[in-house]
């Protein structure tokens, strides 16, 4: 009989961590998740709906920075995730000090824990999860894991932080740490201030759609699917200590995505609403994704099939979104740094 692997999901009631935890109930047989979410503004219940009463999975709410929640949820884990972060760069200029505690603080916290957990020989690997925002812009070639990283704003400049910190348990306690840094994802369920889903949603209501200075800024962009399919890769393949870039191949510029967006939605040009820039605005991301692939993975979604699979989920689901919407910072609806709140 197999043996039944537990894995802690934190931050798997969000956007990323809850599609994961899907993820493996769909691909895994034999296995326990525990989820630990303090269940902040991006968090939402309703993304565990489906999985909240199997008896093999147990949902814990609280902050990975409290050692108490992270050594009960820890507790006989075999695989850590921690998806748990602050993530907007906006609100990370807005309000800093957030993201340095839950970042950075927080990580260390999980570390902490997961360095008992190994010592009783319970945890066989951690996944930091962290950001292709970490190398700062690249205007031209991509980046490799060992380029030199120029976090330029407060969010991060806090998950290299907390993945430098994993780092340092590896080197100094030998902990079996792995991290990602993943390309933009997008995808079912993500919180409506990102903008696939802010943009999808504004036109859903007939509102234009904000789009940062003109729009050239390029990006690429990981179908939420494909990157926890990289995650769960890693988690048997990823050699411990070391770094793995995680992207699609799918460069677009910010016009040429909300471009796509309108002819998928039926909408034309005039939705569009050029507004002030953001402070530091990053131009260009790009990742160089050899290592990951060398261990046998690859995308699935092209950036046109994820596109339509994402608004067809929007709009089968508004009930999920509508409450959301209707609370957000409206300088998310607008456009953050061209409106007042």
């Amino acid at each position: 009989m197999a043996k039944t692997i537990k894995y802690l999901v934190t931050g798997g009631a969000g956007f990323i961590g809850s599609n994961f935890v899907h993820y493996l109930y769909r691909k895994h047989q034999n296995i326990q998740v525990c989820v630990l979410d303090n269940m902040g503004y991006s968090a939402n219940i309703k993304n565990l709906k489906s999985v909240m009463e199997r008896k093999d999975f147990e949902f814990i709410k609280g902050d990975i920075c409290d050692p108490k929640a992270v050594a009960r949820a820890m507790k006989g884990a075999h695989v850590v995730v921690n998806f748990a972060a602050e993530v907007a760069v906006d609100r990370s200029i807005d309000d800093p000090q957030s993201f340095l505690r839950t970042d950075i603080f927080g990580v260390y916290t999980l570390l902490e824990e997961a360095r008992r957990a190994h010592a009783r020989k319970e945890l066989k690997k951690f996944i930091q999860i962290s950001t292709d925002e970490v190398y700062g812009q690249i205007l031209k070639g991509s980046f490799r894991e060992d380029s030199q990283t120029l976090p330029r704003n407060p969010y991060s400049a806090s998950k290299l932080g907390g993945e430098k910190i994993a780092y340092s348990f590896f080197k100094t306690y030998n902990l079996p740490v792995v991290v990602t840094r993943a390309a933009n994802n997008y995808g079912p369920s993500a919180y409506p201030e990102k903008v696939i889903p802010l943009f999808v949603t504004n036109l859903f209501d007939g509102l234009p759609v904000p789009v940062y200075g003109k729009g050239k800024q390029i990006r690429d962009w990981l179908f939420v699917d494909d990157h926890c399919s990289a995650i769960d890769l890693l988690v048997n393949k990823g050699v411990n200590g070391e770094v793995y870039n995680v992207g699609a191949g799918e460069e677009c510029t910010n016009i040429a995505l909300t471009k796509a967006i309108l002819k998928l939605m039926g909408k034309d040009q005039s939705y569009i609403r050029f507004v002030a820039d953001r402070p530091g605005h990053d131009f260009r991301y790009s990742l160089s994704c050899a290592k990951i692939r060398a261990l046998g993975w690859a995308p699935k979604y092209g950036l046109t099939e994820g596109l339509k699979l994402t608004v067809d989920w929007y709009k089968a689901n508004e009930a999920w979104w509508r409450p959301l919407k209707k609370n957000l910072d409206q300088r998310f609806v607008k456009g953050f740094w061209g409106s007042k709140k």
